[in-house]
């Protein structure tokens, strides 16, 4: 019989791994940051994959990205419309009331083109999306986790990224750039009732002002901060659905902790989204 000859035996010193520059720098990170700094990183790297595969083989998955695409659009269309329509009307009947006390009623159109093409609407739909599809998207991977169907998947062969993750992510990113034209349009008539309803000017000075001061860069604007931010929710939620543990409790968690970074995601894009898109712009600073 061989004796096994362990390393303190042999005085061999054990094998030592080679650490990485990236957790070298990691090590030094405090323990809440650290593990916040981990989660951005994941999340960017499933990203980057599901762009990667998307891009390099744009085929099989359009299919399931139409289906759902439509099932967003019936699942958020009201919820948008009547949430704009809300919020909206809200800060419409402030700014007739400070506007009016200014003398500057018929600037109207200008201010709605501020408040609801640069920021409300966007805001509206980010939110709307993540607590809506962003929760479906979520609990769904993560029941699928939980019942082990995603590691059935893989050891059937199947791509579970290009099978449920790019289609939900590509649905969520164009179906938010379209719902933004939606509540947009909402805002925008709801604007024009109010003027004429509450306002002391007419209906054309509104649209006068308004037309004055929405530029091209507003309008490309907004639908590129809403794909982008439907694309983060997608695969926010994707993520966290993939990587949910501990059964239904760990589940529910995940759910919880999607909606919660999308809604911090979608005030922290919106605001360095239009800092940017205002510092290359300048001409949407001003008032015409």
């Amino acid at each position: 019989m061989t004796d096994v000859i362990t390393a303190g035996e042999s005085g061999a010193a054990p094998p030592r791994r080679r650490v990485r520059g990236t957790e070298r720098v990691i090590g030094v990170v405090p323990g809440p940051v650290r593990t916040v700094v981990l989660e951005v990183g994941r999340i960017c790297q499933l990203l980057g994959q599901v762009l990667v595969s998307a891009i390099r083989h744009p085929r099989g998955y359009w299919k399931d990205t139409l289906d759902e695409m439509y099932a967003l659009l019936r699942l958020c269309f009201w919820p948008a419309t009547i949430s704009m329509a809300g919020f909206g009307f809200l800060i419409t009947v402030m700014g007739v009331g400070l506007l009016g006390l200014l003398g500057a009623a018929n600037r109207m159109g200008a201010f709605w083109v501020m408040a609801d093409i640069r920021e409300i609407a966007a805001f509206m739909v980010g939110m709307v999306v993540a607590g809506v599809i962003g929760t479906s998207i979520t609990s769904d991977l993560g029941a699928r986790r939980a019942r082990e169907e995603l590691d059935a998947l893989k050891v059937l062969g199947m791509d579970v990224l290009r099978m449920l993750v790019i289609p939900r992510v590509i649905a969520t990113a164009v179906m938010c750039a379209l719902l933004n034209c939606l509540t947009s349009f909402v805002g925008v008539l709801l604007g024009l009732v109010a003027v004429s309803a509450l306002a002391d000017t007419t209906s054309g000075a509104y649209i006068d002002s308004m037309s004055h001061n929405l530029y091209a860069a507003d309008v490309w604007g907004a639908e590129l901060k809403t794909l982008l931010t439907g694309l983060f929710i997608g695969v926010i939620c994707s993520y966290k659905g993939l990587n949910a543990g501990g059964g239904p409790e760990g589940v529910g968690r995940a759910v919880n902790q999607a909606v919660v970074i999308c809604f911090a995601m979608v005030w922290v894009f919106n605001f360095f989204f239009n800092a940017i898109a205002q510092g290359l712009n300048p001409n949407l600073l001003m008032l015409r």
